[in-house]
């Protein structure tokens, strides 16, 4: 079964990024369903991408070989329990909202494969990333084919056990922030430094689009790369010097750790 028929449970602004992957992928348009409840969602989605939508969650899965369920935590249980008396044995659910976990899930809908998803904004772009894990009754085909379904937005990495997902959420689930904070900081010291504010704010971000393809496309990591562009008594090692002694790595730990904690207690408080 490599062409899977998929349907999408709420069609906001992340599973409309999924379906416009799919397409570009060529994904036919007849295999890609979605449950939306807004009318002027759904138009632009039919408008846009040629797919079937309907305002009625159960009757978008009929057929569904792949349950993408895209909705908000605090309203997935209710849509679980309608959904439930619906599903087929063989329909496989993926998740893609953040804090609940399979436990919960298939309290909910009963037992049947489950695969977690913890995507990024970024995936708006199609430039983002996606921590993927998948309980016991999923196949490898099976996952296979969620996989194709996140990889449509960007790179998607499988994990050994669902509590790395918090750690997914820390690192890159909440990641696209620190980095705009930084853009952000870089700015407001650009301008101080005598800048106008848009070149600074242009200089900021081009910079870190920059760093981000040269990290990605080379084949050394991170801190060698930082090793070759910082000279000895240079500007660079002036500035390094400054956020080390300031304690950068440890209040990076402590914020990435921070997510983590509020990760696992909103998984708690979702889940029950």
């Amino acid at each position: 079964m490599s062409n899977p028929n998929i349907a999408f449970v709420g069609a906001g602004n992340m599973a409309a990024s999924l379906i416009g992957g799919l397409r570009a992928q060529g994904v036919a348009a007849s295999a890609i369903r979605a449950s939306e409840p807004g009318d002027e969602q759904r138009a632009r989605l039919q408008q846009e991408h040629g797919i079937a939508t309907f305002a009625d969650n159960a009757e978008a899965i009929k057929g569904a070989d792949l349950i993408v369920l895209a909705v908000k935590p605090q309203i997935m249980k209710a849509v679980c329990l309608d959904l439930a008396p619906h599903l087929a044995p063989n329909q496989v659910i993926i998740s893609i909202a953040a804090g609940i976990s399979c436990a919960s899930l298939e309290n909910w809908l009963g037992e049947r494969a489950v695969v977690r998803c913890m995507p990024n904004t970024p995936a708006l772009l199609r430039q983002g990333v996606s921590g993927l894990f998948a309980n016991a009754r999923v196949s490898a085909a099976q996952k296979a084919q969620a996989e194709q379904v996140l990889s449509a937005v960007g790179l998607a990495l499988w994990l050994n056990e669902e509590s790395q997902l918090d750690a997914v959420t820390a690192v890159s689930g909440s990641g696209p922030a620190y980095f705009f904070l930084l853009i952000e900081a870089m700015t407001a010291a650009g301008e101080k430094l005598g800048l106008p504010r848009e070149t600074a704010a242009r200089l900021s971000i081009q910079t870190a689009l920059g760093a981000a393809r040269m990290a990605s496309e080379s084949d050394v990591d991170a801190a060698e790369l930082r090793r070759r562009v910082t000279s000895p008594n240079g500007t660079t090692e002036a500035a390094i010097n400054t956020f080390q002694t300031g304690g950068f790595e440890a209040l990076v730990q402590q914020a990435l750790n921070a997510a983590a904690n509020r990760s696992a207690e909103l998984a708690e408080q979702l889940g029950q």
